[in-house]
This record gives structure tokens, C-alpha cells and sequence, in this order.
């Protein structure tokens, strides 16, 4: 469902053909037809004070000739990408995920760290057809899913256990239709929820035995 071609410092997820996209993502945000998602590594130096991330990644885009893609950033070593896929009833989701917890926050009170790098972007496919309304609910169980993955790995800042990060990116691709839902009750939250959680803990468990491999050495 998801082809991915890594070429450092681009990691290129093409999708089955033109799909509608809906995401946050800082190049080509909010709900747009695209047949692929691309992310770009940037090194932590790269992020300084007015550093104008949108107007930069365009840039690096159209240079590729990458321009009508879906477009995210990642200071997280794109080596450490994780494709899972997951089906219900026949009808299939996959997600593909850069996990990095280094701007970790516990929802509701923030942290706010003085370098905020490291986040959790995420590309999920569903086969389902689905109206504009049901894609925002499918958009919403990819979030618990991936808010789920990442209590679970058990992160504790100051402010709480970490729900996720403070830049985490996440786009869901479907095909326009008539589907009015896509919640937890259905196959399509099934399946989406399946994948992004296998995707999404992965990530998370590797992120955590990293830290803790760190956290031995400096010791």
C-alpha cells in the first residue's frame, strides 16, 4: 500500500496513485490530492532561532521536483523508519513512521524544552472510501492510536508520562467516497489503529532503548 525508496536525506513514501491527503504537514497542509508523502532529515544544527521551516522545505522540495507531494521534516535519522501494515474485515491500512521523543510533552501542561527537536511524523493509508468527515475520524484514531504507542513505552517527564511530542506530524490518505465513518467501532479504525500502533511502538521501544544505551555510556 506504501512504497518507500530512502535516499538520505529523503525518505519518499509513494502511494497507490492519487489519493486525498488530509494532515497538518508543513508543505501542502489541510486536505489536498497527492500520490506521495515525503520526509526530509534536517541535523539538530540546522534548527536555529528564525529558522523559517516552511518557506526552506518548499525550497528543498521543488529542487527535487518533489513540489506536489505531501511534505514533513525530521530531525530523527530516517535509518529509523517503520512500516506496519494492518487489515479488518478485508479492508487494509498501513503506516509508515519516523519516532523520535526527544520534544516529548504530556498533554495539557506543557514543558516547552529550550531545544525542542525530535517528533513523531506519521503517513497512514486506508483502503476505505471515506466522505471528508469520516477521513477527520480516521485522522483522530491514527492520533489515539499513536497517543496510545507512546504512553505505553513509558516516557516520564516532569510534567507527566509523555502522550507524544510537541511537533508530531500526521497524514492519513484515502480515496474520496461516500463512507461516513471510520471510528473505533469499524473496520477502517481497526485496521488504522492496528498499523499505527504496531508503527508507532516500535518506534517508540527503539527511541527508549537508545536513551537508555546513552544514559549508560554517560554514565
Amino acid at each position: 500500500m506504501i512504497e518507500v525508496a530512502l535516499e538520505r536525506p529523503w525518505l519518499v513514501a509513494r502511494l497507490p496513485g492519487p489519493m486525498r491527503v488530509l494532515s497538518w504537514a508543513p508543505h501542502r497542509p489541510g486536505l489536498v490530492i497527492a500520490d506521495r508523502v515525503v520526509w526530509r532529515e534536517v541535523r539538530d544544527a540546522d534548527l536555529g532561532p528564525g529558522f523559517d521551516a516552511e518557506r526552506w522545505l518548499a525550497a528543498e522540495m521543488a529542487g527535487r521536483d518533489l513540489g506536489a507531494a505531501v511534505g514533513m521534516l525530521t530531525s530523527r535519522t530516517l535509518d529509523r523508519h517503520h512500516l506496519a501494515e494492518a487489515s479488518a474485515e478485508g479492508l487494509r491500512a498501513a503506516c509508515l513512521a519516523t519516532v523520535g521523543l526527544g520534544n516529548a510533552e504530556a498533554v495539557g501542561r506543557r514543558l516547552v524544552p529550550e531545544r525542542a527537536l525530535g517528533t513523531i511524523n506519521l503517513l497512514v493509508t486506508v483502503e476505505a472510501e471515506l466522505s471528508e468527515a469520516a477521513q477527520l475520524e480516521a485522522l483522530s484514531i491514527a492520533v489515539e492510536a499513536r497517543t496510545a504507542s507512546v504512553l505505553e513505552a513509558g516516557l516520564v517527564l516532569p510534567t507527566g508520562r509523555a502522550t507524544g511530542t510537541g511537533t508530531d506530524c500526521v497524514a492519513l490518505a484515502c480515496h474520496p467516497g461516500a463512507g461516513r465513518y471510520a471510528g473505533l467501532h469499524t473496520a477502517a479504525g481497526e485496521a488504522i489503529g492496528s498499523a499505527v500502533c504496531a508503527a508507532v511502538g516500535l518506534g517508540s521501544r527503539i527511541w527508549m532503548q537508545e536513551r537508555r544505551a546513552q544514559a549508560g555510556r554517560a554514565g
